[in-house]
Order: C-alpha cells, then structure tokens, then sequence
C-alpha cells in the first residue's frame, strides 16, 4: 500500500500539468466562469479520497471525522469540515477520471475482459430509490438480479487495468466490447456471456483482436489451439481482481446520497488498486504466447 505522502506526491505531479489546461478548456467553452482556488487544493482533496479506499475504514464519513480531521492536521492544515468536503468531492471528478487514465497498463498482447454489477440499493428498495432514477438499471448477473450499474473492465496478465466503462445495468456485455478493444491487440479472453459471432468478426477485421470464449452449452463443439484452452483456465484472474475491487478497493457500496460522489466512490476505487503493490499475475511471457 502507498503511503500517504508518496500518493499526494504523484496525485500533485499529475495535477501540476493537467489542472491548467483543463482549466483553460473549461473557461474557453465557458463551463466555468472563474478561477478562484479553494481552501484544499484538489491534489490534496483527491488524495483524501483515494486514501480511503486504502485504509480500513467502510464508512467515509468515519473515515473523514474519525482519522483525517484528528490526525491529519499537520498534512493538510486547512482542512474544512465534512459537510464541506462532501461539496467540494464533485468538483474532482474530471481530474480523478483523467488521473485513473494515466495509471491504466500496457497491452502485451492477452487480455482479460469481463463485468461486474454495482448494486445501489437492495433489491427490495428499488421501488423507493430515486438517488439513482433515471441513471442505474434492473440487470442481471451470474448472482441474479440488481438495481445499478455494470463495470466493464480490461485487464492484462500482469493485474493491471487497461481500460473501463460503467453502464447501465440493463445494457448487454457485448455492447461496449468495440469501444474498450479500441487501444488492444492480440487475444482477448471473456467468459460465455460474450460468445458472438458479428462480435468476433467486428474485433478481428476492426482492431485485429481475436476474441477466445468457452462455447455454451448448446453450441457444437470446435477445436482450439492448446493455449488458448490454457488461457481461457487463467481467466479466474480477472475474477480476483473484481474481488479484491469490491472487497478492499470498496467501489461497490448501498450508502450514496448523490449519483456523482457514487462514480467518485468507483473511480478512487479504481485508482487505488492501481497503485496496490501486488496484483493477481499470471507471470507469462506474451510473446512466446502469442507464437504458440
């Protein structure tokens, strides 16, 4: 796990060149009609809240008042209460999306695809929920049914995200294979729920990727080459890192007040399993692979 300081350095290092162009764009196209600079900077804002999703704290506003405010004081000493930390949290969605995009790994040539439901309400609450009205959706997954989101995610060998896009929950996991397979090459693995042939002819002839699925049970059997039935046991990999997604990054949560602190709340996620030390790793070679 990054230490507080080494994740503020390479938050503000990053912050440091994106923040004044993105500024810049924002008073051209007049989404924004000042620049005035807050009490927190939004390198120390941003920090704040990607450091929860590495700490052992689940609920934010324990974490905020408990450990940020009582021992935090000499790191960041114009810290604001929480009340006001929650209206600032919005105002860094552009630059944590942009930040997690700068973290993403390198394509060596086999990746891993596959997706996961964000739950935001029990399924007996969905009637009464209206947080998220007009934005999540009924979905079903291999655990049954859920009111949210889906996270669709690309992963390579070595546990590292190469690309993601949260939709509905009620939208096909095949529909935003063409835009996530847009910066890969090589073998693509996903499970069943991926089988398609327009899909597979769309990847190949498109970006020259070869979608490797198990068949379904009622489709006829064909012959592949033994490594790519090797990779398609290794697909568990990708499995893991959704786990450890959920479980210790905590991107998936029933507690939000507000649709844009819930994408703050997956994209920190995100982030801080980027920075996790020791991912899930399959330790191959992708080249002697590739000529398999």
């Amino acid at each position: 796990m990054m230490s507080l300081l080494e994740l503020f350095v390479s938050v503000d290092d990053f912050c440091q060149g994106f923040l004044p162009v993105w500024e810049q764009k924002l008073l051209e196209d007049g989404s924004k009609q000042r620049r005035r600079a807050g009490q927190l900077r939004v390198s120390e804002v941003m920090t704040i809240i990607i450091y929860f999703h590495q700490s052992h704290y689940r609920n934010f506003k324990a974490y905020y008042t408990e450990h940020v405010c009582q021992h935090w004081r000499g790191e960041f000493p114009k810290l604001v209460s929480y009340e006001r930390f929650v209206i600032l949290m919005p105002s860094v969605l552009g630059p944590l999306s942009a930040y997690l995009t700068s973290l993403y790994g390198h394509c060596h040539g086999i990746s891993f695809l596959d997706s996961t439901a964000l739950q935001v309400c029990d399924n007996h609450r969905i009637h009464n929920h209206k947080v998220m009205a007009g934005l999540a959706e009924r979905g079903k997954g291999s655990m049954g049914w859920f009111y949210g989101f889906k996270l669709h995610l690309v992963i390579n060998e070595c546990g590292e995200l190469l690309t993601c896009q949260i939709t509905p929950g009620n939208v096909d996991d095949r529909t935003p294979v063409p835009t996530l397979g847009k910066h890969l090459f090589g073998k693509l693995i996903a499970d069943r729920g991926y089988v398609s042939q327009p899909l597979f002819e769309l990847l190949l002839n498109t970006f020259g990727i070869q979608l490797i699925t198990k068949l379904k049970k009622n489709m006829k059997n064909r012959l592949l080459p033994w490594m790519d039935k090797l990779l398609l046991r290794k697909r568990a990999i990708i499995e893991s890192v959704v786990d450890q997604l959920k479980n210790i990054s905590q991107i998936e949560h029933t507690r939000h007040r507000s649709p844009i602190n819930c994408f703050i709340n997956i994209i920190a996620g995100l982030i801080a399993y980027c920075h996790q030390p020791k991912k899930p790793s399959l330790n191959l070679f992708s080249a002697d692979l590739l000529s398999a």
